[in-house]
């Protein structure tokens, strides 16, 4: 029989640097708090230094799952995560950012009676403008990272995230919040112990946020 955990960390991985995907693992195994799992999905990477990737994991494999399929996007690989999570508690990890080492005992704490929590981050910029990202109603608009739901801060109970599916396309992690806080009770906090990297120029959401100031 598997071992039941308290939290379940997931981690999707495509042709993301190793450095990069190390950094984040690292904050993990390294989390003040230890009963978890990490799954990492691959998303169909054919540029992520694999064999460094796999020789990591297998380092780790007391604490760390690896799943890998053809690449389906962000969306549906963290949906194949829940289905593979042991966690009472089930939460999310951009392969290029990171924890603060009380990141997971910080978000059990706050929890508390609450289903599901998200909140502020801490933000590594190059300068003032990576602080704004495309609002999600008019993404020729920008908005300040304060406002807008990130991924990497979802906090739940496994019940929210098998009850609803993350959807494909920009503004995911908002899409899903707004969902859950009509079924559960939810709440953002201002917790700060997530490390959003936007000073990675390749991102999604600075490729976005490009685009569209270039189009408007």
């Amino acid at each position: 029989m598997l071992k039941q955990v308290k939290v379940s960390v997931l981690i999707t991985v495509f042709n993301t640097n190793f450095s990069y995907t190390k950094r984040a693992i690292d904050s993990v195994l390294n989390q003040d708090f230890k009963d978890f799992q990490l799954i990492i999905i691959d998303d169909g990477s054919k540029e992520n230094n694999r064999e460094s990737l796999m020789d990591y994991v297998e380092k780790n494999e007391d604490k760390i799952s690896y799943i890998r399929h053809s690449n389906r996007g962000q969306s549906e690989s963290i949906n194949r995560g829940v289905l593979y999570s042991l966690g009472e508690y089930i939460t999310i990890l951009d392969s290029d950012d990171e924890y603060k080492p009380n990141h997971l005992s910080t978000c059990l704490r706050e929890i508390k009676e609450l289903d599901l929590i998200c909140s502020t981050a801490e933000t590594i910029v190059d300068n003032d403008e990576d602080y704004y990202v495309p609002d999600k109603n008019d993404q020729t608009k920008l908005i300040h990272l304060d406002e807008v739901i990130l991924f990497g801060t979802l906090f739940g109970r496994k019940k929210v995230f098998t009850s609803i599916d993350f959807k494909t396309g920009f503004s995911a992690d908002s899409d899903f919040y707004e969902k859950a806080s009509k079924l559960f009770t939810a709440k953002k906090l201002d917790l700060r112990t997530y490390v959003y990297h936007r000073n990675i120029p390749n991102s999604i959401c600075a490729t976005i946020k490009k685009a569209n100031l270039i189009s408007a």
